[in-house]
């Protein structure tokens, strides 16, 4: 399996300190990110020059970063702000192109599942209809990654279900959106969500799955916690038979106080499992 580094846990980090650290450890592939007020996070406002300084350090480092996340929420309840999204996400899906990816990770949204009205979900289906237009003119796939509804509580999160992790919303979405839209596999945010093995959302997305980010997360208490490959009970042995994907896997470890360290366990837990190349 090809194995690559993704960029949610470096977010504390300017871009610079994701490639020399990505590089360091061995990587080839690693993934970047568009919006939000992080200090490893690339700006909305970006120029094509700056784009370029960003491809230049990638490369400098001797990697490549195809993948590239935004943070969209295409299930937004007044029509208004949901236009604005379409249009902001779509000059971001620009700036992607500028950088070289091939790969662009959105999102449904963050309403609950329970909430969506058939309106919603028909603006829901035309925003992805909309984006992958643009992105088929750049020769950009889009990922849409199953991703819950988070809330904070204690030291760690409650998740519940959105259009992205439920699984008659995930039926639909395969079913009524265009075969090239694509699935972010990440078995991670399905776990705490609960109600299937993983293993049966991997054999529901298979076909669609063009990315995956690979993490844990650990229950404390009612809350859940982010954490790395092989520091819960995710079964990545079976889970990993049970998909055919053969692209890069992205270690998506979160917590920032140790990446650098999280990313090197769940490496090394992956290749207890798995002849891992990193090229």
């Amino acid at each position: 399996m090809r194995v690559g580094v993704g960029e949610w846990g470096f977010r504390e980090l300017p871009v610079e300190e994701h490639c020399r650290m990505a590089s360091a450890l061995g990587f080839c592939y690693l993934e970047l990110g568009i919006g939000g007020d992080y200090a490893g996070r690339l700006s909305r406002e970006m120029s094509p020059a700056d784009a370029h300084r960003v491809k230049e350090c990638v490369k400098d480092y001797g990697l490549t970063a195809p993948f590239v996340c935004l943070e969209n929420d295409f299930t937004l309840e007044d029509r208004s702000d949901l236009l604005e999204m379409i249009e902001r996400t779509k000059r971001e899906i620009a700036l992607c192109h500028e950088l070289g990816a091939t790969h662009v990770r959105l999102f449904t949204g963050f309403e609950l599942a329970e909430r969506m009205t058939e309106d919603r979900w028909r603006w829901l289906l035309g925003a992805f209809r909309e984006a992958e237009a643009l992105c088929a003119s750049f020769g950009i796939e889009i990922a849409i990654e199953t991703h819950g509804q988070l809330t904070p509580e204690g030291e760690g999160f409650v998740h519940r279900h959105t259009t992205s992790t439920d699984w008659g919303s995930l039926q639909r979405l395969l079913r009524e959106l265009p075969p090239r839209i694509g699935i972010n596999f990440d078995p991670g945010n399905l776990k705490p969500v609960g109600g299937r093995p993983l293993t049966d959302y991997a054999r529901l997305l298979d076909g669609r799955i063009n990315y995956c980010h690979l993490k844990d997360w650990k229950r404390t208490g009612d809350c859940w916690t982010a954490c790395g490959v092989g520091d819960d009970d995710i079964d990545w042995d079976a889970l990993l038979a049970a998909m055919s994907y053969d692209g890069v896997y992205l270690i998506e470890y979160e917590p920032t106080h140790d990446v650098e360290d999280g990313i090197v366990r769940s490496l090394n837990h992956l290749r207890k499992l798995r002849t891992v190349s990193m090229r």
